[in-house]
Order: C-alpha cells, then structure tokens, then sequence
C-alpha cells in the first residue's frame, strides 16, 4: 500500500498554522487506499470530509488533529441532529461513504470544544430563534424545524453543532487506541453505516460540557464496542435509531450491538437505549461493563412520539458503583417534548409513534452505593414493559451522602415516589434472586404491575 506522511502534502503541525489544505491533499491521493501517517504535532484545521476505501490512518502519540472553533466554516450538511434528519453543521470529521477504513494508534482528535459549549449554554437560557448568519441558513434548509422535538441540544436556535467524528453510509470502519476529546457536541456518532468496531478508544469531555455523548450508536447493524473509556458530560454509551415521525419514515433500526469490557464515569447513563428510538433497537448485549458515578448506570430512555420497538436486550456481569440510579427504564422521558399529552397518565391510543419495550434481562449485575433509589422501571399504560426479567443482581442504597429521589430519572408527569426501593410502573416482570439493601421497602410498586416469582 502507498504510504505517506501528512508532512508530505505541506502539513506544518505546529499549532498555529491551519494545515486544512494538506489533509485536503492527502484525503484526495489516498481515496483509493494507502497509508496516512500523522507524526508527532499538532494539526490545526477546519472539518474533514474522508471519503474513502482502504485507507489507514495512523497518528503516532503527540499526534495531535485540533479543530478551529468558527462556526463559519462548518458548512450545512445533510445528516440527522438529534434524531432529525435535516441539515446542520459538518461534523468536525466526517467520514463519508467509506470501505475498508482504519484510523488508529495513540494519536488524538481535539474538537476545541470550550467556544462552542458557552454559546449552547447561553443560547439555551436566552435565545428563543436563529441569531448568527449560519443559523439562518440552517432554519431556512430546514422549514418546520418549530414543530419538530429534540432532546434538548437547541434545535429551536437552529444551532446545530458538529459531533467530533460522524461515520455516515459506511461499511467496515474501525477506529482502535485514539484519544477523542473537547466535543462540541456528540463525540462519535456512527450514522446509517454497517460493521464497525470501536476498541480501546479514551473518549474524554468535561461533566458540565453540554450534550457531549461519547459514543452514540445510531440506525448501524453489525456494531462492536470493546475496551473503551468514557468520561463525558451526558451519556456515555448510546444506541439511538431516530425520533418520531420522521424516524418511523427512515425506518432505519439499530441491531446486533455488542458492548464488553468498558469503563464509564461521570456520563449521565452507562450503557444507554434511546431516547431517539424511533425505528427500533433490538439485539443488543452489553457485558463485563463498569459504570463508575454516572448518573444512571444501564439506562433506556423513551416517551410516547418517540416510537420504535426496543426488544431483546441483555445486560450481563455489569458493575455499578455511586450511581443516582443503577438501573432505569423510563417510558415518560422529559428532555425535548413539545408536548405536555406525552406525560399523561391515562392510558393512551397506540400509534405508530408509540414505543415498546420488551424481551430485557438484567442479570449477575451488581450496584453499590446508589444515592437516589435502587431502580426506575416505569412504561406506558397503553404500553407496558413486557417480559423483563432481572435475575441475580444486587442493588444497595448508599447510607449517606443521599440525593433526592426525583433525581432518579428525568421524567414528567408522574406521581411523587414514596420510597428508594425499585420503582415498578406499567411493567410485566419477573425476579430471581434479587437483593435490595439500604432501604426499608424493596420494591415500590404502583399502577399495572404484574410480578412473576
């Protein structure tokens, strides 16, 4: 295979030079294969756009790509936003019908993502409609926008920020030992692309760093994430497979993931289902995972006129410690909904915007030091969760250092909760050897609950 140096195509990597046009060159001579190879610097530039068939990517340690932070030069696209398919910002890489793709070694991505953080934060709890030049132009490719949920990123601004690396309408694309850091918005997020592995990646963003997923999973078959590290500042790992009408349209699931062996901290799920689950999640197993003071440990997530069948998911030899909440499924999702109706407690007519949830088994998982509440299992009146069984698991209450109850999840409309035990609502279940410590009541059990010994 040819093999080159980005140095080769004029890349200075000195930081303060923008090396865009020598990745421009390179991404060019090598679209029919070869070898790329990133030495020790940093390599300042604008967005990427790897279009490309067996091609390496290898970046040595203290390989540094850094993305300048101007909204002026991450140009409309058309992708899916928060499970919205529609035009936004270019991702920072965007790596485009690619085959046979590898990038890899002890290099990192750095999105530089403080500038864009501030301006969600401000946007968010000042700004009612577009603002910037940019904004304007995205609301004007994306009539109806006003109308459409979100989860909360800020589709209403129309300031659709760029994940650090998106995978669009790819086959066999691996990404192994790469540190990917300071997202401006979701951190790795596979789109609409098949056979991947994600192995041994550091994925790094700050707590309070707004809607900075580590890695979100979304409408991709044939998935395997192993090894990895996730500190991020919202979930950690995420399998999502569109939104509402429109995700029920593209009817794209998401299938046959595998995640084993890696470590989440701070996120605000572990290993996380939804909320855009739209065109289904199914086939998922998640094994041998630690989830270390994330908000909630394994975490599914959805509400009605999200849609989309989630069936067949397995959990196994997951640990969990200084969680709000270990293990929730939440069918009344509070982020993004446009409207109130989808928190009602009457049970409901069924569409085709109607989730379900089904076929999940919780077992040989243990909890230690929850500060909220042992589990949040609460479904739809109209929409039960169904077949769950959790078998084998420990969850303990921590005896200080206690946060609210209300923390658990972040839902709407639901009664106050009147214990720490496992909240059960609206679900079908059984249990097997199942141990709740720290509190006076096990198992809090209101409306449409039906357990099986």
């Amino acid at each position: 295979m040819r093999q080159y140096t980005l140095r080769s195509f004029g890349a200075v990597g000195d930081g303060l030079n923008n090396d865009s046009e020598a990745f421009v060159k390179a991404f060019g001579a090598l679209s029919e294969g070869g070898v790329l190879h990133l030495e020790e610097g940093t390599y300042l530039t604008g967005p990427l756009h790897i279009r490309a068939k067996n091609l390496v990517i290898e970046l040595d340690k203290g390989a540094v790509i850094k993305f300048i932070a101007d909204e002026t030069l991450y140009r409309p696209v058309y992708s899916r936003w928060e499970g919205v398919n529609c035009y936004c910002m270019h991702p920072c890489v965007l790596i485009e019908e690619a085959d046979g793709l590898i990038v890899r070694g002890e290099g990192v991505l750095d999105g530089n993502g403080g500038w864009w953080w501030e301006a969600a934060n401000l946007k968010r709890n000042s700004q009612k409609g577009p603002v910037s030049p940019l904004e304007h132009e995205l609301a004007l490719l994306n009539p109806g926008y006003e109308s459409q949920s979100g989860g909360g990123g800020g589709r209403q601004s129309q300031f659709l920020r760029p994940p650090l690396v998106q995978i669009l309408h790819s086959n066999n694309v691996k990404l192994e030992g790469l540190t990917l850091q300071n997202s401006p918005f979701w951190t790795l997020h596979p789109l609409y692309s098949t056979n991947l592995i994600f192995r041994s990646l550091t994925i790094l963003n700050p707590k309070d760093a707004p809607n900075t997923d580590g890695i979100d999973v979304d409408s991709c078959r044939f998935v395997t994430i192993k090894e990895c590290f996730v500190d991020v500042g919202d979930d950690g790992i995420a399998l999502k497979s569109g939104s509402g009408p429109d995700g029920v349209a593209t009817n794209m699931p998401t299938t046959d993931v595998l995640i084993e062996g890696c470590t989440v901290k701070s996120a605000h799920g572990g290993a996380v289902i939804g909320s855009e689950t739209a065109a289904g999640i199914r086939d998922v197993r998640v094994r041998d995972c630690f989830f270390d003071g994330t908000d909630r440990g394994i975490r599914i997530k959805t509400r009605r006129g999200r849609g989309g069948a989630i069936a067949n998911l397995h959990f196994e030899s997951v640990r969990m410690k200084r969680n709000l909440c270990p293990l929730t499924l939440n069918m009344y999702y509070r982020c993004g909904s446009l409207d109130k109706e989808d928190f009602s407690l009457e049970k409901k007519a069924i569409t085709s915007t109607t989730p379900s949830i089904e076929q999940v088994v919780i077992e040989n998982c243990i909890s230690e030091d929850s500060t909220s509440s042992a589990a949040f299992i609460v479904g739809l009146p109209e929409a039960p969760i169904k077949d769950l069984v959790i078998r084998n698991c420990t969850f303990t209450v921590a005896k200080t250092g206690l946060t609210p109850v209300e923390e658990s999840e972040m839902y709407e409309g639901l009664p106050e909760p009147v214990g720490r035990g496992i909240r059960l609502r609206n679900v079908e279940l059984s249990m097997h050897d199942v141990q709740v410590e720290g509190v006076e009541t096990a198992l809090v059990v209101e409306d449409g609950v039906q357990l099986q010994s």
